[in-house]
Order: structure tokens, then sequence, then C-alpha cells
């Protein structure tokens, strides 16, 4: 997986990309419910650690020598309008680590800047913070502010009815069933976004920070709520409806694996918090959440499945985040597909799949696997047309 020599370091053509995406989608409505296509399908791109400083007069890290001279913050603009275009994705999620705060002059130039091609896609995108986005000039709290007011988020602050909750940008995202579907008033995929937090706070514990008890409740809560709507009246479901959760620092179990038992590499050591605040074991008890996707680690890229948990990585993004030289940046592609039902239209979520795409002359696309299906979980399929 070498990175190709041929494709040229230096990126003069972002201008023309934007008014490609601006071709291609047409602007969300402020009222917009995220929902499955007439296709059955849901799509996510996940945009781990893109470290954005100061654009182009930013410098690259470990790239080819070949690849350095010209090679800038543009790269990575480049490289998600490529993203953009070859995947349509359905949601744009931006795990973290979103600018790298001691190298930005002007945070909120650089926070707008990093969304550019998102907001001029318009296509629906979220994030949440990591541990190097409150370092420039704008706080924790108040880089999260900043990013609600851009246009085509559906990022929030904190959700409205946790009056007490730890950090900033903890909010979750109901995705509809198809609309004329029996579904389509209800969530059939359920996104959880969290703020994993920056650095410990506790003087008796070193390095990064967790997610709080505070957090955790609230994700029980909502959780719960969500199971009790998608088991009831009309359309009740016997089992609660998937979920994914997003976050920037992975969590101590990401240390499970080796390379026998998940898709992907390691290729640097898991950089969790020091301390385990049992947000797994929670996620566990909840019973929906399917998979985990986090950034922080830049050279790892790989799904493992614990105790029915999927646990991704993302795999580093950016050109100003560190990486590995001739291994390209690269980008987590999410679907999720619903089963087709004998009386005509789209049920529930079937599968969950993912792919990465490498930043390479073809957008190479590696490591295609079913993170979750509904007739290995235990489920039963209920008149569902064979082969749909």
């Amino acid at each position: 997986m070498m990175m190709s020599k041929e494709r040229p370091p230096v990126v003069s053509h972002v201008s023309v990309i934007v008014l490609l995406v601006l071709v291609h989608f047409k602007p969300i409505s402020g009222d917009q419910r995220l929902r499955f296509g007439q296709d059955g399908r849901f799509k996510i791109l996940q945009v781990a650690d893109m470290h954005y400083a100061d654009g182009k007069t930013t410098p690259c890290l470990n790239v080819l020598p070949t690849q350095v001279a010209g090679c800038s913050d543009l790269n990575t603009t480049a490289f998600l309008n490529r993203m953009i275009l070859a995947e349509r994705p359905d949601l744009i999620v931006f795990t973290g680590d979103n600018i790298f705060g001691s190298d930005a002059t002007d945070a909120a130039k650089s926070l707008n800047a990093a969304f550019a091609p998102a907001i001029a896609s318009n296509i629906p995108w979220v994030a949440v913070l990591g541990n190097h986005d409150q370092q420039s000039t704008l706080s924790r709290g108040g880089v999260m502010k900043h990013i609600v007011t851009l246009k085509n988020t559906l990022s929030q602050v904190n959700p409205p009815e946790a009056q007490i909750i730890d950090g900033f940008g903890n909010y979750n995202l109901e995705i509809g069933g198809v609309e004329g579907s029996s579904f389509e008033n209800k969530s059939v995929l359920n996104l959880y976004f969290l703020d994993s937090g920056d650095y410990s706070t506790v003087p008796a514990i070193d390095r990064y920070g967790w997610i709080k008890p505070s957090q955790q409740l609230w994700f029980e809560r909502t959780s719960a709520k969500l199971r009790r709507e998608y088991m009831s009246k009309p359309a009740a479901q016997k089992t609660a409806a998937p979920g994914l959760a997003y976050f920037h620092i992975p969590l101590p179990e990401y240390a499970s694996f080796d390379s026998s038992n998940f898709t992907g590499v390691k290729q640097e050591g898991i950089s969790s918090a020091s301390v385990n605040s049992g947000f797994f074991t929670t996620m566990v008890a909840a019973g929906d959440v399917k998979a985990v996707f986090t950034g922080h680690d830049h050279i790892n890229d790989f799904c493992g499945q614990l105790t029915g948990i999927q646990l991704c990585y993302g795999g580093g993004f950016g050109y100003h985040a560190y990486g590995k030289a001739g291994w390209e940046r690269r980008a987590r592609v999410v679907v999720a597909n619903l089963e087709k039902v004998e009386e005509g239209g789209w049920g529930a979520v079937k599968s969950i799949k993912t792919w990465k795409r490498l930043d390479d002359g073809h957008l190479t696309a590696v490591d295609d696997q079913v993170l979750w299906s509904k007739s290995s979980s235990g489920n039963r399929r209920k008149k569902t047309i064979h082969g749909a």
C-alpha cells in the first residue's frame, strides 16, 4: 500500500472540486429529517484527525520526499472533496482533532477552512472534539459553539434535556426509515456522539480524558428512550434499533485485539485514557450499539469485535497530522442497508458494512467488511425477500 509517486503533491484544483461538489448536491432544508433513501441505504463518511491549521502555509507531516514540496492543509481539503464526490454520503462525521490548535493562528478561521468542503457540499455533517481542537484562540466550549453556527451542520453543543453533563458535543441523531414505508416515523438507526475529553484534570491520573459518568447517564437514558419508541406501536419491534457511536479517544478495550482478530492494521499503541471509565460496559448493557468509531491514533485503522460491539478506527485523514510516509491517508465509510419486505418497500436495518478509501490516484477501497447483520445477531427476519 505504498503511496502513489505519480500523484502531484501540489494542490491546484481545490476550487474546481468545490464547484463540482456544488453542482452535484442540493441545499438541505432546515427541517429536514435524516432518513434512509428510496434505495434502502444510509451512508456515513468518517473523517478522523484533519489537524487543519493555516491552509497553504501549513506543511505536511510524514509524507514521501517527492511529496513534500507544496504539500499543505490544501491536500487535506482536496482529499475531502474527492471523498465527497466519490462516495456521495448522506452524512459526514468529523471525529475530532479537526484543527491542530497549537499551529492554528485563528481557531474560527481554521475551523471554517477545515469544514469548508462539507459546507459547500450541502450534505448534513456533524463533528465532535478531539484533544487538540481547543489549543488555539477558542476554548473547548468556544470551539463547539462556533461549529454549531456553521451551515448545514447538525452538531449540538450539548443535549437540551441534560442540564448537567460533562464536555461539549454530546448529542444523538435519529435516522428515519424510508418515506412511505411502515418505518417512516421510526428511527431505524441511532447515532450517538460524545465528547471523550482532552487531557486528564485529575492530578493523580495522567494522559488523556475519558467519557464521564454524566455522559454515560445521558447515553443510557437516550438509548432506553429510543428502545421504547422503536418497540412501541405502530410497527412495534421486538428489539432495539442498531446504534453507532462516534468520539475521538479510543476506549481501553481497543487494546484487546491482535492481528488475528481484527481487520485492518495496528501500527502504534492504543492511546486511550489511563483509567477505564466503564463506557464500554455501559454500551454492552444498553444492547443497541453495534459499532464504535474513533480517531486519535492516526496509523491504526482496524475494526475488531468484542462482546458484540465492533471497535473501529477511522485512520488518519489530515496531512498536517502525523502519519507514516508511504502509508496513504484514509477515510472510513459505513453503509447501513435495510431489508426488503414481501409486501413491498423497506423494513428495518438488515446489515451495516464498512470500507476505507485511500488517498491515492484511484481512491482505492480496502478492507470491505460486514460489521453487523440482523441474521447473525440472533434476531429472526420477518417476511424478507431472499437476495434483497
